[in-house]
């Protein structure tokens, strides 16, 4: 499965959180009117990668991080989401093996309103709790497996808006704006080169292009940036950038010899994610 959320209005965001956002959650609306009354929260990774937990109250809660367990993820995770709407209050949730005979259960596209995402990222696990997780009590065991998570956090901030641009800072020496673009591969990869060749496919001074994630069919380009600066400066030299992206993809404009090499630059420092 080339692009697994391929339909859904929040594509690029559902990888980004997938695959390069550590804690971050998001309501979702699902199209069966039958579970109007139904409150499902998307979160990043649950524990132990649980791929869905159900409350007492019944609030679910589905992990996008799970296992995969075939070759579509949307289907893995649809098949989760199913399992939980119809388990029991507090119950573990485990579809069992998803893709053999008679096993694999809906895909994300048959179960969710065509909404965008409202994204909450988050600085630690303490979602998992609820919504008042300061007046609910964590036992031991619980507590332990969120201290050694929130250890693995990655700092990271969502630009405002309808991109799936997520800047984030590994360690202390660097930081990166990633962002997951919805533009056909190989015209995104054209228009980057002949960016690069003429000079302008930096964020602006002390960035520059790292590379880019390969993830569920679509490009994510990737800047190093500097660390000491906050994510809100970078929000306009991003849009700045999609202006001069969006006017370079309009035109299609043919490769020079320049911008040739600048693709094999590129595509030598693309990774494939999954």
């Amino acid at each position: 499965m080339t692009r697994p959320f391929e339909g859904l209005a929040g594509e690029a965001d559902l990888i980004a959180l997938r695959e390069l956002v550590s804690a971050a959650s998001s309501p979702l609306a699902l199209s069966d009117a039958a579970y109007a009354d139904r409150s499902v929260t998307l979160a990043t990774v649950l524990p132990q990668l649980a791929p869905a937990l159900v409350r007492e109250d019944g609030r679910i809660l589905l992990g996008l991080q799970l296992i995969a367990s075939s070759d579509d993820i949307s289907r893995d995770i649809g098949t989760a989401l199913q399992a939980a709407l119809e388990a029991d209050a507090g119950q573990p949730i485990n579809p069992g093996p998803i893709g053999g005979a008679g096993s694999a259960g809906p895909r994300l596209q048959e179960l969710l309103s065509d909404a965008p995402l409202d994204i909450s990222v988050h600085e630690d696990y303490r979602f998992w709790l609820g919504t008042d997780p300061a007046d609910e009590p964590v036992d031991a065991s619980l507590s332990e497996l969120m201290q050694r998570a929130n250890a693995a956090v990655i700092p990271s901030v969502r630009m405002p808006g309808d991109e799936a641009a997520y800047w984030c800072r590994p360690d202390e020496a660097k930081a990166h704006l990633r962002w997951v673009m919805t533009s056909p591969e190989e015209p995104l990869l054209d228009a980057l080169a002949v960016l690069g060749a003429a000079g302008e496919l930096d964020l602006g001074t002390g960035t520059k292009y790292a590379g880019a994630f390969r993830a569920h069919g679509l490009v994510a380009p990737v800047w190093d940036l500097p660390a000491d600066a906050p994510a809100e400066d970078w929000w306009q030299p991003a849009k700045d950038f999609q202006a001069r992206l969006a006017s370079t993809l309009k035109k299609a404009p043919k490769l020079d010899e320049a911008a040739r090499r600048f693709r094999s630059e590129i595509l030598s420092r693309q990774v494939t994610l999954r």
